[in-house]
């Protein structure tokens, strides 16, 4: 049960919507520049710096078509962490179905590309890291608080 409740628009088509188009561009803007714009983030709530942005390349477990996606991450040594926190909405982010259909995923930081595999951290792996990616991002604590689902915390290890 959550701790409090979600804004009433969060699980909205509208908010669903705005989140796409604003990936989407975000990404085109990152991939055409490198990194160089695009790689921080700047919103939310207690983060003392901004916060970097890896793209993940998934393949869509429907399409069999490469997606891509910006998210915000933590290194943990040759290890990259994502959180499938999708804001606190209700349901698990398309991007995590389509690496638990195949976990051959890229991660592109900066100009740099790598193959990688990603699987869902163990619950001893999550009670490491979940600390580290909140001190990295506090408002993945409030997401956590508004769903009655189990945010995966993702491991991408280089192949």
């Amino acid at each position: 049960m959550p701790t409090q409740e979600p804004p009433k628009a969060l699980n909205s088509k509208a908010v669903s919507t705005i989140v796409k188009l604003s990936s989407r561009a975000n990404t085109k803007i990152y991939q055409l520049t490198g990194g160089k714009v695009g790689a921080k983030w700047r919103v939310g709530a207690g983060f003392k710096d901004p916060v970097p942005v890896i793209l993940l390349t998934t393949i869509g477990r429907k399409s069999g078509k490469p997606r891509t996606v910006p998210l915000l991450y933590l290194r943990d040594g040759a290890n990259v962490v994502v959180v499938a926190s999708q804001g606190g909405m209700a349901s698990n982010p398309a991007w995590y179905l389509n690496i638990t259909a195949n976990p051959d995923v890229s991660i592109q930081e900066g100009k740099k590309t790598s193959v990688m595999r990603a699987r869902e951290a163990d619950d001893t792996e999550r009670e490491r890291l979940w600390p580290k990616l909140v001190d990295v991002y506090a408002d993945f604590d409030q997401y956590k608080a508004w769903t009655d689902r189990k945010i995966p915390v993702i491991i991408c290890e280089p192949r």
